[in-house]
């Protein structure tokens, strides 16, 4: 399994617009940012967890391949505002979505011209497909596993794929979810900014809670400007702990 960071930042991006702080002005390009994304690649699937409004600048680079499926975590834009530039993936076939109920209601609202009856042509192929945590399903052959976690008060989803553990936009976990995470081998699980927030996790609270999930590499991804210059976070982090950047590529 591979496993590719194509965004590694939060709702804003880094540099984020109108800052002239040391993150958004630096010349290394592990502090730009773009909104969290990932393409897993299994033996016989090709999965994007979450499509976010960067999504057309993510791929364009990469090779033109198949998408077997996309893994949505929540309804917030940084992490589905994209969805509509998957049309010319839809040249392979349908590129199912898949979501909790209430994150496809909210799909239906944003998109009706996508998922109405008698589309007009041109239109994504994206058909819903409507999961739930702790239920198992397929793509192609490979399982995966949506596991809850809470978004401040909001309950979003999380995903285990094999040995790898993606975990966005958390702030804390119920137990059932660390014991699905058990085993893992790589855990890719945000981590906003130094200072606390009430959404999501700080650096210090998921370096917690990546110590009780002891998977053998963990990566953060979601940060924002705050968190700080690349280099110097990661020389501060224990060895199997590092910051995630855009272009990062993770081999199980």
């Amino acid at each position: 399994m591979k496993v590719r960071i194509i965004g590694s930042g939060t709702s804003t991006g880094v540099p984020q617009i109108g800052c002239t702080c040391a993150v958004c002005t630096s010349a290394n390009p592990k502090d730009n940012r773009l909104r969290a994304s990932a393409i897993v690649e299994t033996d016989d699937a090709r999965i994007l967890i979450d499509c976010g409004p960067d999504f057309r600048e993510q791929v364009l680079h990469l090779p033109y391949e198949r998408i077997d499926g996309v893994l949505i975590t929540h309804e917030h834009y940084d992490h589905v505002g994209g969805l509509d530039d998957l049309r010319p993936f839809c040249r392979f076939g349908s590129v199912p979505i898949y979501a909790e109920e209430y994150v496809a209601k909210a799909l239906r609202l944003r998109m009706p011209y996508c998922f109405v009856d008698h589309r007009y042509p041109g239109v994504p192929d994206i058909p819903l497909q409507e999961i739930e945590p702790g239920q198992r399903f397929s793509i192609n052959q490979t399982g995966v596993l949506p596991l809850r976690v809470m978004h401040g008060r909001l309950p979003i989803l999380g995903y285990r794929i094999g040995k790898l553990g993606y975990i966005t936009d958390m702030l804390t976990m119920p137990e059932e979810s660390f014991e699905q995470l058990a085993g893992i081998d790589v855990l890719i699980m945000n981590a906003l900014r130094i200072v606390p927030h009430p959404t999501h996790q700080s650096l210090e609270e998921a370096l917690a809670v990546a110590r009780r999930i002891q998977a053998k590499k963990t990566y953060f991804i979601h940060m924002s400007h705050d968190m700080g210059l690349h280099a110097e976070i990661e020389r501060e982090l224990p060895d199997d702990i590092h910051l995630a950047y855009d272009g990062l590529e993770i081999y199980l």
